[in-house]
């Protein structure tokens, strides 16, 4: 796993909202696409945001209706990204000392994959798996 780069494990293409998505589509999206969050992107593909289920949870304690509410309205305004070219062991890392489930990756700026901990997890017990 030493030399592995954030590229290697990515899953690709990634689902992606642009800050205009209704909330409610977006919860219908993580439910089918069985993931927890969704990187929120701008017209350049830059990551802006992101609406992980804890979000939307939050909205749904205050009693805010998800209908009425866009990705801009929910997202986290913070979202850590790595690149490509990052070490799976600083994603690793990054991952633990932020408590995230889901990272997105950027190339150049732009999305471009997700990281997930299981995609981490993956290529540790299943490295025939991995692509270089």
């Amino acid at each position: 796993m030493k030399n592995l780069k954030a590229r290697d494990i990515m899953t690709k293409p990634v689902v992606s909202a642009r800050r205009n998505a209704s909330a409610r589509d977006i919860a219908l999206q993580l439910l089918s696409g069985l993931y927890s969050g969704m990187p929120v992107t701008d017209d350049d593909g830059k990551v802006v945001g992101i609406v992980t289920e804890f979000d939307l949870l939050g909205q749904l304690c205050e009693n805010r209706e998800l209908e009425k509410l866009t990705a801009a309205d929910v997202m986290s305004k913070h979202s850590i990204t790595v690149d490509v070219n990052t070490p799976v062991e600083e994603v690793m890392n990054t991952m633990m000392d932020n408590q995230i489930v889901r990272l997105p990756v950027t190339e150049e700026g732009r999305l471009t994959g997700v990281i997930a901990r299981c995609d981490v997890l993956r290529a540790y017990l299943e490295p025939e798996f991995v692509t270089y």
